[in-house]
């Protein structure tokens, strides 16, 4: 058993843990609150940017673009975004597990384009080719870093150099839970808008649309922001995963800390307790021999 001074020391240590622990929860609890905001302000944006990209394309009657050619796979880029930080229990793990099961699956060559140290050290140690690495982005999510990334893989697509080109990150669906997902940036695919143009019938009826100056410039200046905002979209639900991943890791260990001091303290009591009864048991021997 260890001595009492051993576990005076381990009682103290561990509330001093739990008193950082504790800290950690507040101040992610109110930068989760921010983030989460962030992302729930930027939904109804990204959702009427898909919309219209839905609408434009059915409408111009497949126009030819060079982000929407389809080419033989032979090149593929994985923008994978984690956090820079851990701390988080099973956050950044789980983005990189499935970053790492659909790079496998990859009948290409691959390129990486991280976003955050955790990711960037994982495939960096492997021996991944990292094309381009984003880390220290801050506590601000800013459009601007979206736009870099977008302007990068388009050139890339462009060139031909990529075929196609994937984003993989944590989906904030509530505090609880964060979903890793996928999504196909390029080529892009024009969601479809269900129920556009609808008649009373319940019928989808084609609408049509006068591009002005053409349907091209349209989509040239369309699809690079629909690309730069799916970026940016998963930079908002990856920042606010995090901190709500964080949150939930530092109350579980702020709980667990409060169970090991009562383990330590109960031991530090039977421990005291038998040294006091070895003491009156020595006491009471001496006190007979001397009879």
């Amino acid at each position: 058993m260890a001595s009492l001074r051993d576990l005076r020391r381990r009682i103290k240590a561990t509330k001093n843990m739990q008193q950082i622990t504790k800290a950690m929860k507040a101040v992610s609890a109110a930068k989760m609150r921010k983030a989460q905001d962030s992302v729930t302000a930027a939904r109804p944006y990204s959702k009427r940017i898909k919309s219209v990209l839905g609408r434009v394309a059915v409408a111009s009657g497949g126009v030819n673009h060079p982000l929407l050619a389809v080419r033989e796979p032979k090149k593929t880029a994985f923008i994978v975004i984690t956090a820079d930080r851990g701390l988080c229990g099973g956050f950044n793990s789980n983005v990189i597990r499935r970053a790492t099961q659909e790079m496998k699956g990859a009948n290409a060559s691959l390129d990486l384009v991280t976003i955050g140290r955790k990711g960037r050290d994982f495939f960096r140690r492997r021996g991944y080719s990292i094309a381009k690495e984003y880390v220290g982005l801050g506590e601000d999510v800013k459009y601007s870093t979206a736009r870099d990334i977008g302007s990068y893989v388009i050139e890339k697509y462009s060139s031909e150099e990529y075929d196609e080109v994937y984003l993989i990150y944590s989906q904030f669906i509530n505090v609880l839970v964060q979903k890793p997902v996928m999504v196909k940036i390029l080529p892009a695919e024009p969601p479809t808008e269900e129920g556009a143009g609808a008649n009373g019938d319940g019928e989808n009826k084609k609408v049509p649309y006068i591009f002005e100056p053409s349907a091209e410039a349209v989509l040239t200046e369309l699809l690079p922001k629909y690309i730069e905002n799916a970026i940016y979209q998963g930079l908002l639900e990856t920042k606010a995963g995090f901190y709500s991943a964080q949150m939930t890791a530092m109350e579980n260990a702020t709980k667990n800390a409060s169970d090991m001091i009562d383990k330590l303290t109960l031991t530090m009591n039977r421990a005291r307790q038998a040294q006091i009864t070895k003491e009156i048991s020595e006491i009471v021997g001496g006190a007979a021999a001397l009879e």
